[in-house]
C-alpha cells in the first residue's frame, strides 16, 4: 500500500539519510532512515538511494513527489553542488538558491537547499546548519542572539530573526578523534574510556579550557603527563581531553555570550556537556530538539518560495 503525502523533507548527512513524509496540514505522516549518507555514496548512487528510501510513497496530488533536501547532498562531493548564500543573509531565501538534480525516476522531484558561506572577515562555510537556524527562527519568533551547534565541526552563529549575521567553526569533535587516535596522547587513551573517572576528568579539563583557552597547545600534553606521573586512568584522560577542547571552544567564544540562554542544537548527550560547561562559565545553555529544529527549517524554507 502506498503512503500518500503532500511532500517529503530530507536531511542528508555525511553518515545517514533521514526523510519525513509531510501531510497537507504539515503533520509528519512517516519517518524513514537509511545508512546511505553522503560519505558512502558516489555521485551516481544518490538517485537510487533516494528512490529506495521513498519506495511506496506517492504524492497527494497529480504530478511528481516534491522532495526538499538539506545537508551534504548539496556539497561539492555530494549529489549536485548547491552554491552557498553569502552571509550576512536572510535565510528565507534558501529555496531561491536550491538546485534540482536530475532524477531518473520522474515520479520524484528533488530540490537541494544551499549552504551559507562567509567571506568578509574570515572564510567559513556551513551546510545543513543553515536549515536548523531557520528552524530555530521559525520556532522562536523574534529570537536574536548567539546559537551554538555542537558537533564534529561546531558552529557558533549570530542570528537575528531569520537573518544570519556571521558565524565561526570549531573543529572540536574532529580534534578529539585525531588526538585520540593519531597523537602521542593515544598512549593514555587505551582501555575503557567511559568509566567513572570520565566525568571528573571532563570537569577538570573544561575548567582549564575556560580559564586559559590561549594555552590549549601546552595544556593538551597534561593528558599524557597526568597518566605517567599521577596515575590518571584512560577514562579520566578521555574526559579531560574532551572537557579541555569544549572548554577552550566556549572560552574562545565567551565574548559572544550575552545574558540570555544559548540555544544548543546537537545530539542530546553533546548538548548536555556544552550546557554543563556554559554553566561553569556563568552562562546558560538551552538544549533544543535537533529533529524538530531541522523539520521546522525545511518547512519554513518551503513556505518562503518566491
Amino acid at each position: 500500500m502506498s503512503e500518500i503525502v503532500d511532500w517529503v523533507a530530507v536531511d542528508w548527512g555525511t553518515s545517514n539519510l533521514r526523510a519525513w513524509g509531510i501531510g497537507p496540514d504539515g503533520a509528519v505522516i512517516f519517518e524513514k532512515t537509511s545508512p546511505k549518507g553522503m560519505g558512502k555514496l558516489t555521485r551516481e548512487e544518490f538517485p537510487a538511494a533516494l528512490a529506495e528510501l521513498l519506495d511506496g510513497v506517492a504524492p497527494s496530488r497529480s504530478g511528481a513527489l516534491d522532495v526538499l533536501i538539506c545537508g551534504m547532498a548539496g556539497a561539492r562531493q555530494g549529489w549536485l553542488e548547491a552554491p552557498y548564500l553569502e552571509a550576512p543573509t536572510d535565510l528565507r531565501g534558501l529555496l531561491d538558491g536550491a538546485v534540482r538534480p536530475e532524477m531518473p525516476d520522474a515520479r520524484i522531484a528533488p530540490a537541494i537547499l544551499p549552504g551559507v558561506c562567509q567571506k568578509a572577515g574570515a572564510d567559513n562555510v556551513m551546510r545543513g546548519e543553515e536549515t536548523q537556524l531557520l528552524g530555530l527562527a521559525a520556532l522562536t519568533p523574534g529570537f536574536s542572539g548567539v546559537v551554538c551547534m555542537p558537533g564534529t565541526h561546531s558552529k557558533w552563529a549570530q542570528l537575528s530573526g531569520t537573518r544570519i549575521e556571521h558565524f565561526s567553526t570549531a573543529m572540536t569533535g574532529e580534534m578529539f578523534e585525531v588526538l585520540r587516535t593519531h597523537s602521542v596522547l593515544r598512549h593514555s587513551l587505551t582501555g575503557d574510556l567511559d568509566g567513572p573517572g570520565r566525568s571528573e576528568g571532563f570537569a577538570a579539563g573544561a575548567a582549564a579550557g575556560l580559564d586559559r583557552p590561549e594555552q590549549l597547545l601546552g595544556t593538551l600534553f597534561q593528558v599524557r603527563a597526568g597518566s605517567l606521573l599521577s596515575g590518571r586512568q584512560p577514562d579520566w584522560c578521555a574526559g579531560y581531553l574532551s572537557g579541555l577542547l569544549v572548554g577552550t571552544e566556549i572560552g574562545s567564544n565567551r565574548h559572544l555570550i550575552g545574558d540570555q540562554p544559548v540555544p544548543l542544537i546537537g545530539s542530546p548527550a553533546l548538548s548536555a556537556l556544552y550546557a554543563q560547561v556554559l554553566e561553569m562559565a556563568g552562562a546558560r545553555g538551552e538544549p533544543m530538539d535537533a529533529t524538530a529544529i531541522v523539520l521546522a527549517g525545511l518547512k519554513a524554507a518551503r513556505s518562503f518560495a518566491a
